[in-house]
């Protein structure tokens, strides 16, 4: 075990938005690390007040701060980063919880890592009563990996970044022109790995609250604008079948899910050009013909801890 002097200063950004209870818990998650460093949490109220009853001192002290950037998600996350002054940058969604040794778990990766500087973990998915875990399968994440799979599996609530890779031409802050502040994790985690592998720890470390508690999870137009964006931002996604494949398929399902049935067609294609064993694309084409809903489809997959 690496000497308790040695365990750098952790600073953990929690955005939230009416969502005190959940909130609460997340801050509880946060608290009850066994991570023997220094931990501190500032909770970013993004278009609200903040509530400084959550303000605490003592070894692990937290500090609230409103949004003073964009409004959203990556405004939020960005607020926090640049108020930190710790060696490394935690983020957490308050909707999600750290399981106890989530800190020292990634930690430990990293200092065994020197060079690297973004480590993940492995997410545990709980939808009503069912925990689902996905891993994925690898300790390094690189970049054919993000492009051909969004890899779900880590979860913004995974991230663990030392501070000073946001200061980095190529990485910098959470992306705030995202639509929406949707796939923005994903545009971080490009950006990231463009400079070096990701450390992942391939067990649960975070539970993550799946489905009606994403503040987009139904939001369609805003998946599609946020898709076409990362195309723009990441042209090795159109260069590769699979990745390509993949964000077509998600195109048309979010087309069909609007009544958009020209759009739809269209992305199916595309989907089946690039991949015709694209699984999105025939979901697509069930609900365009009428046999399924999307909603009905994305709501089986929750139940499995997955997503389209």
């Amino acid at each position: 075990m690496i000497p308790t002097g040695h365990w750098p200063s952790v600073g953990v950004i929690i955005p939230t938005r009416n969502r005190p209870e959940l909130l609460r818990r997340a801050v509880a998650g946060i608290v009850a690390q066994d991570y023997p460093g220094p931990v501190r949490t500032i909770v970013i109220f993004d278009q609200h007040d903040p509530d400084a009853s959550l303000c605490r001192g003592g070894e692990r002290p937290l500090d609230v701060l409103p949004n003073l950037r964009k409004p959203g998600l990556a405004g939020a996350r960005n607020t926090g980063i640049v108020a930190l002054d710790t060696d490394l940058v935690a983020f957490c969604d308050d909707d999600d919880v750290w399981l106890p040794t989530k800190l020292r778990r990634q930690v430990h990766a990293l200092q065994q890592r020197p060079q690297a500087e973004f480590c993940t973990s492995a997410i545990e998915v709980e939808f009503g009563d069912r925990l689902t875990p996905r891993l994925a399968g690898a300790s390094l994440v690189g970049l054919d990996d993000l492009i051909r799979s969004r890899m779900s599996m880590l979860h913004s609530s995974t991230f663990l970044v030392r501070r000073a890779a946001f200061a980095a031409d190529e990485m910098g802050l959470v992306a705030e022109d995202a639509p929406g502040s949707q796939n923005e994790d994903w545009d971080l985690l490009l950006r990231a790995v463009k400079r070096g592998e990701i450390v992942h720890v391939d067990d649960p470390l975070v539970r993550v609250l799946w489905g009606r508690t994403s503040m987009f999870a139904y939001e369609y137009g805003t998946k599609m604008a946020s898709l076409r964006w990362m195309m723009s931002r990441h042209p090795e996604i159109a260069g590769s079948t699979t990745g390509a494949g993949r964000v077509y398929g998600q195109l048309a399902c979010w087309s069909a899910a609007t009544g958009n049935r020209r759009d739809a067609w269209r992305w199916t294609k595309a989907a089946m050009r690039s991949n015709w064993r694209e699984p999105r694309a025939a979901i697509a084409l069930a609900a365009v013909t009428g046999v399924v809903k999307v909603e009905s489809v994305l709501g089986a997959l929750h139940r499995r801890g997955r997503g389209i």
